[in-house]
């Protein structure tokens, strides 16, 4: 014990460590994981300033600050320049939310499936398909040149979501998480720092953990990230990009404003920050407005991923990349071996560039819509946020529950939705609400049994 007394002072954390152990920041880095994993430290709690744990420990601030920055890597702290450094609220979640089998005995509302009526243009496409002589080849190694018509089919699906872009700029990636992850590995080194929504994707949360990238978590207002926050994370936080989700925000459900769209395009500018623009759902809008990779072409990556607007199983995205960051996306994507099919690639082309996939993105919409309805009149009564044309919603809960206990009720009564706690950032306080997925279900009989059984959960909080 140093000469100053802590016996009596009030220190969110006073850790025991064996000095003998070297290097010590490694040792005090162990106890403190050890202690927020074992529930010693709660998330969101405001841990002692380091030159305080210093003195107490009677070890050098150094060490002290080796150790706070290995836990805020591992996005188990989150430090904000002024308030100090706080236990993350996600320190606890898991950034998968798709379980390896589906959920036994659970009404499925938690995972967001688009529905899977409307696959019928992809069915035939894929017969005819087969059916040609030399259908061997989709059954081997692609190539580069292969891709050239099929990055013009990139271009058109672009179009029509806002996009005008050119083939030279597309890059093809097996999924938009593992784009997102290639954008990570490939224009931030260990140690970054990249701004997100308060509550984001799971899989962003995923890939910066897996490539020691931290998240800054921007705050929003009216479920749009604020301009102004973020240019004071530009000026103070050291951000070198943010990730969004303009459309359908992932889990919020909101669509980003054409002012704010304006506002953080000019920022990025301004600045010289990438921004990741997630366009999973943007094909889902009745009338999509501008991606923001239109507004700023040399600063947004735009991925364009199929699964929610096409088909989960197809595996595709594509990623229209500014000329100065092409280069270290292709070799990304090669080093992380994120090949694509030659036989998904050609049938989503065929499906593009045939027009088929208006129709199967208008059945997508349809069916959709019909369940939102079904939602909206089920749920009447409380706060149900997104449009009738998207496959999830946000629940505001009532009373004083949280995400994480209201999700916990509803699988006890056979129920699966997905807390705010699983999407929260850094020391970002979650909000009391989950998502529930509306097309998930396998019938509209098992949607409405599950709406039953959560609006009863809900009627016992009032």
């Amino acid at each position: 014990m140093p000469i100053n007394s802590f016996e009596h002072y009030p220190m969110s954390w006073k850790p025991e460590i064996d000095k003998s152990q070297k290097p010590i920041y490694q040792a005090l880095a162990g106890q403190l994981e050890q202690d927020i994993m074992n529930g010693l430290l709660l998330p969101g709690t405001k841990l002692p300033p380091q030159r305080e744990l210093a003195d107490y420990l009677d070890l050098n601030l150094s060490t002290i600050s080796k150790a706070f920055k290995v836990c805020e890597l591992k996005g188990l702290l989150s430090a904000t320049v002024g308030s100090g450094t706080f236990v993350s609220y996600d320190a606890l979640s898991s950034g998968y939310l798709l379980e390896d089998t589906k959920p036994q005995h659970l009404i499925e509302m938690g995972a967001t499936l688009p529905d899977d009526a409307s696959y019928e243009p992809l069915l035939h496409q894929l017969k005819s398909m087969l059916q040609e002589t030399d259908y061997a080849k989709w059954f081997g190694y692609g190539r580069a040149g292969d891709s050239l018509w099929q990055k013009d089919a990139a271009v058109k699906l672009m179009r029509k979501g806002g996009f005008d872009t050119t083939a030279d700029r597309i890059l093809l990636s097996n999924g938009a998480q593992n784009a997102i992850a290639a954008v990570l590995a490939s224009l931030c080194k260990p140690g970054d720092r990249i701004g997100a929504d308060s509550h984001t994707y799971p899989g962003l949360k995923t890939a910066a953990a897996m490539l020691n990238v931290q998240l800054v978590p921007i705050r929003s207002e009216q479920y749009e990230m604020s301009p102004d926050a973020l240019e004071y994370a530009c000026r103070n936080e050291n951000i070198k990009g943010i990730y969004l989700i303009p459309d359908y925000h992932n889990p919020t459900a909101s669509v980003m404003s054409m002012n704010t769209r304006s506002r953080i395009a000019a920022i990025a500018e301004q600045y010289n920050i990438f921004i990741v623009e997630d366009a999973s759902y943007h094909l889902l809008t009745d009338q999509p407005l501008p991606a923001i990779a239109s507004l700023a072409p040399e600063h947004v990556i735009h991925i364009a991923g199929l699964s929610k607007s096409m088909a989960p199983g197809l595996r595709m995205a594509y990623v229209a990349v500014p000329e100065a960051f092409k280069e270290p996306m292709i070799k990304a994507l090669y080093n992380l071996n994120i090949a694509v099919s030659p036989l998904l690639t050609e049938l989503t082309a065929r499906t593009i560039v045939s027009n088929q996939f208006e129709t199967l993105i208008a059945n997508h919409q349809q069916q959709n819509t019909y369940r939102n309805q079904i939602v909206n009149r089920y749920l009447a009564d409380y706060t149900c946020l997104g449009a009738e044309t998207g496959i999830f919603r946000w629940l505001l809960l009532p009373g004083r529950i949280t995400g994480a206990e209201f999700e916990a009720l509803a699988a006890q009564q056979g129920v699966q939705v997905y807390a705010a706690e699983r999407f929260v950032v850094g020391s970002s306080i979650p909000e009391r609400a989950v998502r529930i997925s509306v097309c998930a279900p396998d019938t509209v009989e098992e949607l409405e049994q599950g709406l039953i059984i959560l609006r009863n959960l809900l009627d016992t909080l009032i």
